[in-house]
């Protein structure tokens, strides 16, 4: 490890020297940085943009909490206040399907949070830099060449200024900026349906009363377009949808005015936001499905949606960004330590197996067949079997894709399909 001098000195001059670099601040850098500086080696944290910005994903899952609280984050994030989130409602026509999270299978946190994530991750990257860490916002990564597992990245500030930092290990959270996977051309385009999702933040003073009005809902418009609402314990709610081009293209007008008159289209939900006023400029971005060819190679490990990003239906990005963002940390430290370190098997199959599973269950949303669970009701739905079903996909649902003592984890895509076809031939 560098001393206290040698990183000091390194820091006066355009070559700077650390243990290890992380390529952005948002959940999976901040985590990746804690760690690695509770274990003693220097970080440095660079990132492209002035925090607060904001950034789509404010619905978290309950597994991340363990990782928010090994990072040494909890504390700081109760204090903030944010509107708890114990499970999620579904709602299709005049159904509702009801996850809550203290009736699942797995053993683990029964809540998490729902956060504007501006103010979250500026949170966290505030925590880090109180730890001591160093980040550096609105610097971009330009470049970056490997000697052995040694990098040296080119780094721009935000006066325009290059310098350059060289480092053991390079742990890459940029998120949608993807640095590593462009730079060492491993980006891998995924099969899948072209969708857009447009969103933005109201007032939202027509809350139902109680747990409702604070509670995540996903209103199911068509099969394959559907609108999220998850309030905030300052007021607002955010609101978005996500579908097919075809039907979000269908409303004319600047993305504040569609996005109106999507939410009217809505009969759930149109009364409750008839009259509020939009907090925010609103936002239209690709649904994209994108991965990296490989996740780690000597020097270096991608992490969170650097790796890979999925549909945004069932909140996975948070705790894929923090589970792999912990993962990395640990790993790297473990091989600087002199520890033999299995890369493949501990990491990348392990992120691997927790992408599959959450793909299955996207691609059967999209197919209708897991909506057809979600909303199936009959005298059975009282019987113990059907209850324990319903548990081990809450399980699923609160991110715990890694249990593998849950058959709708082990053999994901088979259990959906089963169970799919027994309550079709029933309905």
């Amino acid at each position: 490890m560098l001393t206290l001098v040698e990183i000091n000195l390194a820091m006066t001059s355009n070559n700077q020297s650390v243990d290890i670099l992380v390529i952005g601040a948002g959940p999976s850098g901040c985590v990746a940085a804690s760690i690695a500086n509770q274990r003693g080696y220097s970080v440095k944290v660079v990132e492209r943009s002035a925090f607060p910005r904001f950034v789509i994903g404010e619905s978290l899952l309950p597994k991340c909490m363990a990782d928010l609280e090994e990072a040494g984050f909890l504390e700081v994030l109760k204090a903030q206040n944010y509107q708890e989130k114990h499970g999620a409602k579904f709602i299709k026509g005049d159904k509702e399907c009801l996850f809550d999270f203290g009736e699942q299978y797995t053993d683990g946190w029964k809540w998490t949070w729902q956060v504007p994530r501006d103010h979250f991750d500026n949170v966290l990257a505030t925590e880090v830099q109180k730890m001591g860490v160093d980040v550096s916002f609105e610097h971009s990564v330009k470049a970056i060449s490997f000697e052995g597992s040694t990098s040296t990245t080119t780094i721009t500030d935000k006066d325009g200024e290059d310098y350059t930092v060289t480092a053991k290990y390079v742990i890459d959270s940029s998120g949608y900026g993807r640095v590593l996977p462009r730079l060492l051309d491993l980006e891998k385009k995924l099969d899948s349906p072209a969708r857009k999702a447009i969103f933005t933040q109201l007032t939202d003073t027509a809350r139902p009363e109680g747990s409702a009005g604070k509670q995540i809902t996903f209103v199911i418009h068509k099969v394959d377009v559907w609108m999220w609402v998850i309030p905030f314990s300052n007021g607002k709610t955010s609101v978005g949808f996500v579908g097919n081009s075809d039907y979000i293209e269908s409303f004319k007008g600047t993305k504040d005015e569609r996005i109106l008159q999507m939410i009217a289209d809505v009969p759930q939900m149109a009364d409750r936001f008839r009259d509020q006023s939009l907090q925010m400029d609103s936002h239209q971005i690709e649904a994209y499905a994108v991965a990296a060819k490989q996740l780690y190679g000597p020097g270096y490990v991608i992490t969170g949606n650097s790796s890979e990003f999925i549909d945004p239906i069932f909140s996975s990005g948070v705790t894929f960004a923090t589970q792999s963002g912990l993962l990395a940390a640990k790993l790297a430290c473990d091989e600087m330590d002199g520890k033999q370190v299995d890369w493949e098997g501990t990491y990348a199959a392990h992120l691997r197996q927790g992408v599959d599973t959450f793909r299955t269950y996207v691609t059967s949303w999209y197919d209708g067949s897991l909506q057809d669970i979600f909303f199936y009701t009959s005298d059975e739905d009282l019987n113990p079997t059907n209850k324990k079903m319903k548990r081990q996909i809450c399980s699923v649902l609160a991110g715990y894709v890694w249990d593998k003592t849950n058959p709708f984890v082990k053999k994901h895509e088979k259990a959906i399909k089963s169970l799919a076809k027994v309550v079709q031939m029933a309905s």
